[in-house]
């Protein structure tokens, strides 16, 4: 019997505005019956990050362009409803980077089974793109050692909530700037930040003054612009300072200006690079299992917001660039 899949379409370029509920198109298609090799698979779930909207501006060159009337892109959870011949059977959850789509058909290429003793939905987030993302960044580029002062902006977010803990871990001191009382209050409380800065409340720069008296040995960033900036001119000797995300350029639509404090790397000798997780592919594997053993110790606490209904895709998308989300954005179908 044919199956009806029901997807959301990429039907706008966000280039230099906000998303939109008219950037994206529902349709319905009916798939074919899996063919040799081929299985049959139901979405439980779809992850939201950051970067599917600089996806969708075919800003980030390290993707292919996103064609108008393509499914959106986006990572998933699927159980296998049928199989013919297929290399899951069915009943097997998988994750991987499939799109918004509710059912679809595929020989399995670009998906791994779901194996781990923490809920399914860790997949995508602590052991996802989320948290390797953060362990990537914060030991391939930002290199802390034991003592060091680490700085994480977007703190409370997926990724820099998981970065605090990891360099917590790594024996540092580590300091968070999260928007409002209550983000800064968990961090504090439940990821075990040592000081979180309120960017609601109050000079930035001045409040990283009073937290990071001797300097800030390592900066994840995960804004760009003014908190950026505003960091940077708190650099300790030797700093580096790592680029993960520009949220704040989300909210402008355009890429932010240079910082104006550039030049303390210079005065203070630090580096400053950005990265792509997936240059890092091939430790993935490695990387989840120490993600999932430090869960497991009681070490590293995350969060899920789970939002409901295939429906609601775009607006779940939307959350993430108003702050309204805690810990990795998640949808349940």
């Amino acid at each position: 019997m044919p199956t009806t899949a029901r997807q959301w379409l990429l039907n706008g370029h966000p280039r230099g505005r906000g998303i939109e509920d008219s950037d994206f198109k529902f349709a319905e298609v009916q798939l074919a019956d899996p063919g040799p090799g081929e299985m049959l698979f139901k979405t439980r779930y779809l992850g939201f990050d950051p970067a599917q909207k600089g996806w969708m501006e075919n800003i980030a060159d390290y993707v292919a362009p996103m064609a108008i009337g393509e499914v959106m892109r986006g990572s998933v959870i699927a159980e296998v409803l049928a199989s013919n011949g297929g290399r899951f059977a069915v009943g097997d959850m998988v994750f991987g980077s499939v799109g918004w789509t509710d059912h679809f058909v595929s020989n399995g290429e670009g998906l791994s089974k779901v194996e781990t003793d923490l809920p399914p939905t860790a997949v995508l987030s602590v052991l996802g793109t989320t948290g390797v993302t953060a362990y990537c960044g914060l030991f391939k580029v930002g290199k802390p050692v034991a003592g060091d002062t680490v700085l994480v902006s977007g703190a409370a977010g997926a990724t820099g909530s998981i970065v605090g803990q990891l360099a917590k871990i790594a024996g540092c001191r580590v300091v968070g700037i999260a928007g409002g009382k209550d983000k800064c209050e968990w961090l504090v409380r439940e990821a075990g930040y040592d000081a979180a800065i309120d960017y609601k409340a109050g000079s930035v720069r001045d409040q990283i003054k009073e937290h990071c008296p001797r300097g800030v040995d390592v900066i994840f960033d995960n804004v760009g612009g003014s908190i950026l900036n505003d960091m940077l001119s708190q650099i300790a000797t030797g700093a580096r300072v790592v680029i993960c995300g520009g949220i704040s350029r989300y909210e402008t639509g355009t890429l932010p200006a240079g910082p104006q404090n550039y030049f303390n790397l210079v005065f203070r000798r630090g580096t400053m690079a950005g990265f792509i997780v997936l240059d890092w592919a091939a430790e993935f594997p490695a990387i989840r299992k120490r993600l999932e053993g430090f869960v497991k110790e009681g070490k590293l606490a995350y969060q899920e917001d789970v939002q409901h209904g295939f429906e609601n895709a775009p607006d779940t998308l939307k959350r993430l660039f108003v702050g309204a989300n805690r810990g990795k954005q998640l949808l349940q179908l």
